[in-house]
């Protein structure tokens, strides 16, 4: 899961790409929306970066949790980007645009929590 060119897992590097791409998305935002909803959405990818990397460099039960976490928070920031779409603050374009990003992010996290559960990491 491990990206050859620096070391990091690839979804680290997922969740880094949405980020910078979702940013100026955000940025776009109505001003009645952008210091709330899109604070929360930022604010809450950031935190589901900083989860993954305290993964990547975590051990045992540590590792498995911080991927839950990301895990639950990105679920959160899911239901808001599907709200500011249902509020006409997000395009039909960007919305499925970044709930794609968000897909392929939740699969990484998937399949990272499957290989540590494999290696008999503790649930």
């Amino acid at each position: 899961m491990r990206n050859e060119h620096d070391g990091s897992p690839q979804a680290v590097i997922a969740c880094h790409e949405l980020l910078a791409w979702i940013i100026p998305q955000l940025d776009k935002l109505p001003r009645v929306r952008r210091y709330t909803l899109g604070e929360r959405i930022e604010t809450g990818l950031l935190d589901v970066l900083e989860r993954l990397i305290e993964a990547a460099y975590g051990s045992g039960a540590v590792k498995l949790a911080a991927l839950q976490a990301a895990n639950l928070r990105l679920g959160v920031v899911r239901h808001l980007w599907r709200l500011g779409h249902g509020l006409e603050a997000v395009s039909g374009k960007s919305y499925g645009y970044g709930a794609g990003l968000m897909e392929d992010l939740g699969r990484q996290l998937g399949g990272w929590q499957r290989e540590l559960r494999g290696r008999g990491q503790p649930q």
